[in-house]
C-alpha cells in the first residue's frame, strides 16, 4: 500500500478538501453541538424518519432541553434546518433546508475526490 493510498491520507486530503469549501459564500458555522444535532437530523432524512423538535431534545448527549432548543433556534436562524408542521400542531418536524442539503453534496463531492485521489 502506497503512502498515498493509506486510509488516513484518503482522509487527511477529504479534511484538506473540505477547507476549501470554509472560503465559499455559503450558510454560517455551526458550533461543535450544532453539528452534531445536523448530522443526526441528516441521518434521519435519510433513512425517511421522522424526528420532532421534542425527539431532539430527548437525546440526552445533547444536554438539555433549553440547550437543545436554542441551538435549534440558532441553526434554523443559519439556514441550516427548518420546521414543518405534523398532524399534531404541538409537534414539530425537524428538516433539512435545501442548502444544508446542498452543503452535504459538497461534502460528498470532496469525499469522492480525496478517495479517488484528485
Amino acid at each position: 500500500m502506497t503512502r498515498r493510498s493509506r486510509p488516513a491520507d484518503i482522509y487527511v486530503r477529504f479534511l484538506q478538501l473540505t477547507e476549501a469549501l470554509r472560503g465559499l459564500p455559503a450558510l454560517p458555522a455551526l458550533d461543535p453541538l450544532e453539528e452534531r444535532i445536523l448530522a443526526l437530523v441528516a441521518r434521519a432524512g435519510q433513512e425517511q424518519t421522522r424526528l420532532s423538535v421534542r425527539d431532539l431534545m430527548a437525546v440526552s448527549e445533547f444536554g438539555a432541553p433549553a440547550t437543545v432548543h436554542s441551538r435549534l433556534k440558532s441553526m434554523r436562524e443559519k439556514g441550516w434546518v427548518t420546521l414543518t408542521d405534523t398532524d399534531d400542531a404541538r409537534r414539530k418536524q425537524v428538516e433539512l433546508t435545501p442548502a444544508a442539503l446542498s452543503h452535504f453534496d459538497r461534502l460528498s463531492t470532496c469525499l469522492l475526490k480525496a478517495a479517488n485521489g484528485q
